[in-house]
């Protein structure tokens, strides 16, 4: 549950576009628009509810942290699902994988792979956020062009620590189970 409720917070960071919102310090006291950027588009949201939205025209002219977050954020999503797929074929429900020792092996790999994509969603959402704050305290920025962190953010720090939990829980449990040795149980007949 853990692992699906971090997935769900990753499509929202990669989907809403709300990484940058404008700030309203000093003389910008003006309320009637908020500018939102995201990860795909940027986008003027009016006071009347009205929304408009531009997608980024192309991929160089976006910056490296940008191209980046891009990158780690899908990659992310795509480990994610992938984890949780692996940790359905190897759970003690199914029958996808009729060695019972090779389970908790199958579950340490979904585990290392959801710590991962924990990592890959909270270093973007982290590196986005020091470059908000640093261009905020910039005096050299004007201060049209400063802009807050957005609820993005927060969400991807989120479901990073939550992927992170998951991996981290999938860690401790998924332990051999104690037993004999060899881990197969043997017959023998008795014979006269």
């Amino acid at each position: 549950a853990l692992g699906i409720l971090g997935l769900i917070a990753a499509v929202v960071t990669i989907a809403v576009p709300r990484w940058k919102v404008s700030a309203f310090i000093g003389q910008n006291i003006i309320t009637a628009q908020v500018q939102e950027e995201g990860l795909w588009m940027e986008c003027v949201v009016q006071s009347t509810g009205q929304q408009q939205c531009k997608a980024y025209e192309s991929l160089l002219i976006l910056g490296s942290d940008l191209q980046a977050a891009r990158a780690m954020t899908i990659i992310s999503s795509m480990l994610t699902v992938l984890a949780l797929l692996i940790l359905c074929a190897g759970a003690d429900f199914t029958t996808c994988i009729d060695n019972e020792d090779v389970k908790p092996k199958v579950s340490l790999v979904s585990a290392i792979g959801l710590i991962i994509a924990g990592l890959l969603l909270i270093i973007p959402v982290s590196w986005a956020a020091d470059n908000i704050i640093r261009d905020f305290n910039n005096p050299l920025v004007p201060q049209s062009n400063k802009r807050e962190l957005g609820a993005c953010i927060f969400v991807g720090w989120g479901g990073g620590v939550l992927l992170m939990l998951a991996g981290g829980l999938l860690c401790c449990f998924s332990r051999p189970r104690s037993g004999g040795s060899s881990g197969t149980a043997k017959y023998y007949s008795n014979s006269a």
